[in-house]
């Protein structure tokens, strides 16, 4: 089968090789890719800026149809639609994974970094990381399960409440889900963006999210204030990555407000304004990748139509068209792009 590999780590090195069809153990399942979505971290990954195993097939946000199980699995059947959580492996041992904290068991190997990912015909995920798709979540939506269950995790590491006023920073795909998430718990809701953003910004007020802002042409601080009496917003998550968004965000957060970081930095040491955290008690949560817990609420979401996954997906491409995928991204013309895999 063909598979988009990443041969050695640095810039590029990432090819199309033709790899052995997977084959199904005890505890695993065989799945048919039908898409893929392309993250921000394959994007580093391809840039050199973010290590995995090398060789590795990437991937890790897609959807399919179950094709083979193991001997001991009975709760999957051959035909189900599934998604699947990256990981692969765990020790099963340590504190975290003992109370369900997954992503930060030390010894985790997740698919498209340590473990062939989803940018192939086929794929082996372990049985307790796979869930059904339900009925109203297509193909094209399961896929960007993961990246949902992501922001699911970060929204609640913090507390909404009722018409508090929320700010996203970054209107991305992890900010535009991360502002539907916030919404649906019923949250007022602002993302914010620069002007290059205004194709998302446009479909953030497409999804319904209340404000969007460019902050190159509109003074977000002012804003926030006018609609606060001058208190600030109760909850911030930071998405973008970006140095003067962090600082932005703890001037706009009311006192005792709480900051979400979910974004991740260029460089993991940043300037940041710890005197605004002591002076306003600000709470700071950090938000690593997902766990076990955030899928199922991820789906039934999108299923009950509170988070529209499919209206993010600007662009598809076969996995042998990634340099147009990356260029679609790298131009800002890109939402989100889905890869697809080719037959032989």
């Amino acid at each position: 089968m063909k598979a988009l590999v990443k041969t050695e780590l640095g810039f590029g090195n990432l090819e199309i090789q033709d790899k052995q069809e997977p084959e199904v153990g005890n505890g695993q399942v065989k799945i048919e890719v039908k898409y893929t979505g392309v993250c921000g971290s394959d994007i580093h990954t391809y840039e050199g800026h973010y290590k995995v195993k090398v060789p590795v097939t990437l991937g890790h946000e897609f959807s399919g149809v179950v094709v083979d199980v193991g001997e001991d699995v009975t709760e999957i059947k051959i035909g189900d639609r599934v998604t699947s959580e990256t990981t692969f492996y765990v020790c099963g041992e340590c504190e975290y994974c003992k109370n369900g904290d997954f992503n930060l068991c030390n010894y985790r190997k997740g698919l498209g970094t340590q473990q062939d990912g989803g940018f192939a015909k086929y794929l082996i995920a372990r049985k307790e990381s796979v869930h059904h798709l339900p009925p109203e979540v297509d193909y094209r939506s399961g896929a960007m399960t993961e990246p949902l269950a992501c922001t699911h995790h970060a929204v609640e590491k913090t507390v909404i409440n009722e018409g508090d006023l929320v700010v996203v920073i970054g209107p991305g795909p992890i900010g535009l889900f991360t502002a539907q998430v916030a919404k649906s718990k019923g949250a007022k809701v602002i993302i914010a963006g620069l002007s290059h953003d205004q194709v998302r910004l446009s479909k953030a007020e497409e999804l319904g999210i209340d404000y969007a802002l460019d902050i190159q042409k509109q003074d977000l601080q002012e804003f926030v204030n006018g609609l606060t009496d001058g208190y600030g917003a109760d909850v911030v998550y930071e998405c973008s990555g970006a140095v003067p968004a962090a600082s932005l965000a703890l001037n706009l957060l009311r006192k005792k407000g709480q900051y979400g970081q979910v974004g991740i930095f260029a460089k993991p040491e940043i300037e940041f304004n710890l005197e605004k955290i002591i002076q306003k008690e600000i709470l700071v949560v950090g938000s690593r990748s997902q766990k076990a817990a955030d899928w199922e609420p991820s789906l039934h979401l999108m299923n009950s139509g509170r988070v529209n996954a499919r209206s993010l997906v600007t662009h598809e491409f076969p996995i042998t068209e990634w340099d147009q995928a990356y260029q679609a991204i790298k131009s800002g013309e890109a939402i989100k792009v889905l890869l697809t895999p080719v037959d032989e």
